[in-house]
């Protein structure tokens, strides 16, 4: 790679990770979804009843922030904070029936999202890709995943220039 081409993946990986939140969040607002909205619906779809701070620290964003979405989910009717039972200071936060039926329209969008961004791209194309993010991710968290490593020669990966 010479030069002038350094901050090309970067800037690919960037732009590409723009697009697609861009893609999606245009998708979730047809559903009444605000960006970052969706994230703690699913995460409740997965393990419902966390408090707001189980929330933040699972997303990787400051309690602050998981609040206010929290507070307008609440009054979209999506979810219900109901007090701790063991601590009186403590909310947990739960899916309604309309929360857990949305969850269908926040997963659809992101499979159109997903199937517009990988058009063209055949199933072993997919794989690799998704190696090779999971190494950059790894990278970035200071984590070294032998499997990535291992199951992934980037030769193979990337076209000679």
């Amino acid at each position: 790679m010479s030069k002038s081409d350094k901050g090309t993946v970067l800037t690919r990986l960037q732009s590409s990770a723009r697009l697609s939140r861009t893609m999606l969040a245009s998708r979730l607002l047809g559903h009444g979804f605000y960006a970052g909205q969706d994230q703690i619906m699913l995460a409740l779809a997965q393990d419902d009843g966390q408090t707001p701070s189980q929330l933040a620290l699972r997303l990787g964003v400051r309690p602050p922030t998981v609040t206010k979405t929290i507070n307008r989910l609440q009054s979209q009717g999506f979810l219900a904070k109901l007090p701790s039972t063991e601590d009186a200071r403590q909310a947990h936060v739960s899916l309604t029936e309309t929360g857990r039926d949305a969850i269908k329209a926040i997963e659809k969008s992101i499979r159109k999202t997903e199937k517009q961004a990988l058009k063209g791209f055949d199933k072993k194309d997919q794989k690799t890709l998704l190696k090779l993010l999971g190494k950059i991710e790894g990278n970035l968290n200071g984590v070294v995943e032998p499997d990535v490593e291992e199951a992934v020669d980037l030769d193979d990966a990337v076209p000679a220039e």
